[in-house]
């Protein structure tokens, strides 16, 4: 796109919207190092520390350095760009609320009203040019007449139609939490963004929305793809869908299915069968494709597409690839890859939580793609796990304060011995949900340890390559646990960007191996093997999880990730959120009354990492 026209399109934005850069941090702290959210029954606002200054704490291969291109932000989940290399504008979406727990409540007095400009738990679109400088935003901000994204969120997903030459942008967005919060069903939504006019236009309405919401989007040809997360945990609706009854919405198969006979225990009254509404029981049951969703082609744990061309995109959704848990990240491979023209695909597992807990469960990274006759591939879940069978005592579960028979009315105070009592009792093995498998599974390209989150990805540019990045390679964010398990490992993995590399074996594509390539480590024990590769000297740093635990300036909440047309990395930092802890019991909270997660606004960050001559990773100002 010639510099005109970009000189045009900013002035649009600059002069005919009239708009007041209005700050993103809506939060008046006394300490500029910490962030807090007043709505939170703590009256501390379960406060965090925050302190991205140069990202001094990210230790990087040798030859990349770090900096911060934007801060202060309030929960940002995806990024795209118009332009290139020499002249481009960022956009930047913020979520809003997206998660369940009493700080993150956007009809706060204290932030404004829930229409506010300034409040920083509803969704919107920021801009700003190569530089890092605020041009526009926060646009988009919901409205009492209904305009704008919807208020309860999360917004997730923003893409250009033609990637850096701009077009048509689409954006996702829902009107309920994930993970949990009560909200209304099929509320997703798939819209476009008219930037100049500061407009929201829904262009696909009534998709599923649940645990996990219509998320990443991506626009190829004729057709705009998204990823379509999973509408519960595990496939059965439980007490972590909405409060007791249990009222959010169920799994959507894509192909017809049988039900096992197994239905799954809620502690109370209520036992479940999968794919089904709370309570409800239909052992052996024929389940048709599409049950209950608002349109054909509409379901669960898959991704989905429509043709952006036709007079009514809805009427032509169809699923490329399904059987899914959470297939959150989503990226066409470049030209020539050596996984051809599938879609990498990034899923996350199982969690310590409802009506069919699991434990243990590992994440995955796919390469989904449409079955020769137009019918969608299909990834094993919700039996399979990571192509392991989901009845393996790998995954039995072990008792956490979010399994149905851990809470009320079986123990009306969490108590840890009697909660395992009763998963053992009740909940173990993960008994199947299916009779039978739909088609043959396709197995994962490789697994991720459990519970660690694996979201964005994006293919590196040979501009980028170094000590552990080689041609081809795919850079993945890793959001970090959630808390609802022990951990399984040491040190904390996640909260940190991964390098996969792939290869070709036998004539089929497989990832050759896998890698930290930007984790927290304080500045004084960051070290490099003789080949370039990171080395935290400190066990203890190198066990840090969120950077708000250790007080580092460093990484939170990594949400996704994207290249640039300056062919820099851009890291998408969601910001610090409190959990149950029993992972990291640092991130833990300070009243147990702000469970299950708290957003802490103000904390979200884009980090820009380059290629380097030097090891430079930004000037160190001495802090610790």
């Amino acid at each position: 796109m010639k510099h005109s026209v970009l000189r045009v399109a900013l002035a649009a934005v600059l002069t005919g919207l009239l708009l007041t850069v209005v700050p993103t941090v809506s939060l008046a702290d006394n300490d500029k190092k910490t962030r807090s959210n007043p709505a939170c029954v703590d009256p501390g606002g379960e406060a965090v520390f925050y302190n991205p200054s140069h990202g001094q704490d990210i230790l990087l291969p040798k030859g990349y350095k770090v900096e911060v291109f934007a801060k202060d932000l309030n929960f940002p989940t995806a990024i795209a760009f118009k332009g290139d290399k020499k002249n481009f504008q960022v956009y930047v979406l913020e979520s809003g609320k997206g998660l369940p727990g009493a700080c993150n409540n956007n009809e706060f007095a204290g932030f404004g009203g829930k229409f506010s400009l300034t409040n920083p738990l509803t969704p919107d679109l920021l801009v700003f040019d190569d530089k890092g400088k605020r041009l526009a935003g926060p646009l988009g901000k919901p409205t009492a007449a209904g305009g704008g994204f919807q208020p309860d969120g999360p917004a997730i997903g923003l893409a250009f139609q033609n990637v850096f030459a701009g077009g048509t942008l689409f954006a996702t967005d829902s009107n309920q939490g994930v993970r949990g919060a009560a909200g209304p069903n099929h509320s997703s939504r798939i819209v476009t963004v008219n930037v100049a006019a500061n407009t929201v236009t829904p262009f696909i309405t009534g998709l599923p929305t649940g645990d996990h919401p219509t998320e990443q989007v991506l626009v190829r040809g004729n057709f705009v793809y998204w990823s379509q997360g999973s509408a519960t945990n595990s496939a059965v609706v439980g007490h972590d869908n909405g409060g007791p009854d249990g009222p959010n919405e169920h799994e959507i198969a894509c192909q017809q299915i049988q039900l096992s006979a197994n239905v799954f225990d809620s502690g109370d009254v209520h036992k479940t069968s999968g794919y089904s509404k709370h309570g409800v029981q239909r052992p052996l049951a024929v389940v048709q494709p599409f049950e209950d969703a608002t349109k054909p082609g509409m379901c669960t744990g898959a991704i989905l597409r429509a043709n952006i061309t036709a007079a009514d995109p809805s009427s032509t959704i169809q699923p490329v690839s399904w059987g899914y848990r959470n297939p959150f990240g989503i990226r066409f491979p470049p030209a020539g890859h050596v996984l051809g023209d599938c879609i990498f695909i990034t899923e996350n597992g199982e969690d310590e939580r409802g009506a069919r807990p699991t434990n243990n469960s590992p994440d995955r990274l796919h390469c989904g793609k449409m079955n020769l006759d137009g019918t969608p591939d299909w990834h094993g879940w919700p039996d399979l796990f990571g192509g392991l069978d989901s009845q393996s005592a790998q995954f039995n579960p072990v008792g956490g304060p979010a399994d149905d028979v851990c809470g009320p009315p079986l123990l009306l105070n969490f108590n840890e011995a009697q909660c395992a009592a009763n998963v053992a009792a009740r909940s173990t093995p993960v008994k199947h949900v299916l009779n039978s498998q739909p088609q043959t599974p396709v197995a994962p390209l490789a697994l991720e340890p459990p519970d660690i989150a694996v979201v964005g990805p994006d293919f590196a540019p040979d501009s980028f390559l170094g000590p552990s990045v080689r041609h081809g390679a795919a850079l993945v964010s890793r959001e970090g646990d959630f808390g609802f398990s022990h951990r399984t490992s040491t040190p904390i993995l996640g909260h940190d960007v991964e390098v996969v590399n792939f290869v070709l074996r036998s004539g089929k594509a497989a990832v050759s191996d896998q890698a930290r390539f930007a984790f927290n480590c304080r500045k004084k024990f960051q070290s490099h093997t003789s080949e370039g590769l990171p080395v935290c000297k400190s066990t203890a740093d190198a066990d840090t999880g969120q950077a708000f635990a250790a007080h580092l300036r460093g990484i939170n909440r990594p949400v996704t990730l994207m290249f640039g047309p300056d062919e820099a990395l851009y890291v998408v930092d969601f910001g610090a959120v409190r959990d149950f802890g029993r992972s990291d019991p640092a991130n833990g909270f300070k009243d147990p009354a702000d469970a299950p997660l708290a957003q802490i606004p103000g904390t979200g960050v884009i980090w820009k990492i380059t290629r380097s001559t030097g090891n430079d990773q930004g000037q160190d100002d001495g802090e610790d």
